[in-house]
């Protein structure tokens, strides 16, 4: 066996229902079907600026702000988690991952609904931060940040048109004209993408930076969109567009990351994504030819650098057993790179991958993922699970303005921009539960602080739940 015994498994059922739920805590816009009660409509006139209707979407993290670039790769993947995984979650789950893949997909379709013309960011980044008040509450600036065919912003165009397309998948036997919609619309703003492009950094400058810079490149995200379309469409033209820029896939990886460029994955870089997900197409024709695709090399390599046995490995771990990779909010890397395995793994059917010395199976990339979701879980030297709501142990004080003030039930009267702070100082626990949140997690040591202010450990967003979804759904229906 390649990885060690764990303990007792954790509830993944009841894990997956919550980590679902929690989208409803991040909605913005007028609520409907809500759940989690102790939230209510917000951001009703979002848009209005420019004379859009923008009222929707998602907050991505523990602020108010609606960052279109995260958002649709939150989309993006968790559209993946439910294609591959969601025959797994059951009706009840299934049905609560469409809708809140639904509510992602309405706004993306909103933002793009002017032809030319991408919202990027709705609500002012440095008015917002400088608050701590309940998204119901707000009255800072809901200043609507666009990209267009003079101030282009290829990296987060061609994240929506990925989105789009890989929803169009999830929708297509439950609402053919809406997945329909979606897919002629990702073929519309993958174009736009591509003819005018350039870095959204530039374009909306402070709306996005230093919040949601891009940090290496858009030529990534072309890629990444183009291969969703092949893999919906099945067109000529994106199989073409995919492999003729193989050269500026790799640029990207040697220019940006000079060592191990192809682990990245998540809102911000594309790398192993494309490679897992294009490997699926390629294997047949490789099988078939006797060679092997870049992109299936690079998936290879990618497994390798992530196994804690590999000899090429090129990430770390704690002693409790959890990945790190650099920067904060390290649960980001643990869930994305985790299901990036696990679609790797169905993917390879009974092929191994060799790392020098090391073969490891399917079932052995199976085991890796479950070592991390079950530390996620509470399987960790701190018995702490990292998924608000779920045990008896998880953080109480998360950096998060709607749970940490009291709702607009129990505190009717609207609560000011710096009234907010006695609150967001406070040692006492968050009033309202934000039920299946996964924050960023520990350190390298395995110590996490519950406090709000500690915000890299304490925040949790929703480009870490959403590869979640689908790992939980297997491990639920594998248990």
């Amino acid at each position: 066996m390649l990885f060690g015994a764990t303990r007792c498994r954790p509830d993944y059922g009841d894990a997956l229902s919550k980590s679902i739920l929690f989208f409803e805590g991040q909605r913005s816009g007028k609520l409907t079907n809500q759940r989690m009660s102790w939230r209510k409509d917000s951001a009703l006139r979002d848009g209005s600026d420019i004379g859009m209707d923008l009222v929707g979407g998602y907050y991505d993290a523990g602020d108010n702000v609606k960052f279109t670039f995260p958002m649709a790769f939150t989309t993006t993947v968790l559209a993946w988690s439910i294609t591959e995984f969601g025959q797994l979650m059951g009706d009840q789950d299934l049905q609560h991952a469409h809708e809140a893949l639904r509510w992602g997909t309405d706004f993306l379709l909103k933002a793009t609904s002017t032809s030319g013309t991408v919202v990027a960011v709705v609500g002012n980044p440095i008015s917002d931060h400088n608050c701590w008040e309940r998204p119901e509450d707000m009255d800072t600036l809901r200043t609507s940040y666009v990209v267009n065919t003079t101030h282009p912003g290829s990296e987060v165009s061609a994240e929506i048109a990925a989105a789009l397309a890989a929803s169009s998948l999830v929708f297509q036997s439950a609402d053919a004209k809406y997945s329909a919609t979606l897919l002629d619309r990702a073929k519309e703003v993958f174009k736009f993408a591509d003819s005018y492009k350039g870095s959204y950094n530039s374009s909306v400058g402070a709306g996005a930076c230093p919040f949601y810079c891009d940090f290496n490149g858009y030529e990534d995200e072309l890629i990444w969109g183009a291969a969703w379309l092949y893999k919906v469409t099945k067109l000529e033209y994106y199989w073409k567009y995919v492999n003729d820029n193989i050269p500026n896939f790799e640029k990207s990886i040697s220019q940006d990351y000079l060592v191990g460029g192809f682990l990245e994955f998540g809102w911000d870089a594309k790398h192993a994504g494309i490679a897992v997900l294009f490997s699926q197409v390629l294997f047949p024709l490789a099988m078939d030819s006797g060679n092997s695709s870049p992109f299936i090399r690079y998936a290879d390599q990618f497994v390798c650098s992530v196994l804690p046995n590999s000899p090429t490995k090129s990430v770390t771990y704690s002693k409790g057993g959890l990945l790190f990779k650099p920067g904060s909010s390290n649960l980001q890397h643990a869930t994305s790179l985790s299901f990036l395995i696990m679609v790797y793994a169905g993917y390879l059917k009974d092929r191994v991958v060799q790392c020098g010395g090391l073969k490891a199976s399917p079932s052995d990339l199976r085991e890796f993922a479950r070592t991390q979701v079950d530390y996620v879980l509470g399987s960790n030297p701190m018995g702490m699970s990292y998924m608000v709501g779920y045990s008896n142990k998880f953080p109480q004080r998360i950096h998060h303005r709607g749970s940490s003030l009291p709702s607009v039930d129990q505190h009717p009267k609207p609560i000011k921009c710096h009234d907010g702070t006695p609150y967001f100082e406070s040692q006492n626990p968050n009033p309202n539960i934000l039920t299946g949140a996964i924050v960023g997690g520990p350190d390298i040591n395995d110590q996490y602080k519950d406090s709000r202010v500690n915000v890299s450990q304490s925040e949790p967003t929703t480009y870490i739940n959403a590869p979640f979804v689908g790992v939980l759904a297997y491990f639920k229906a594998s248990k």
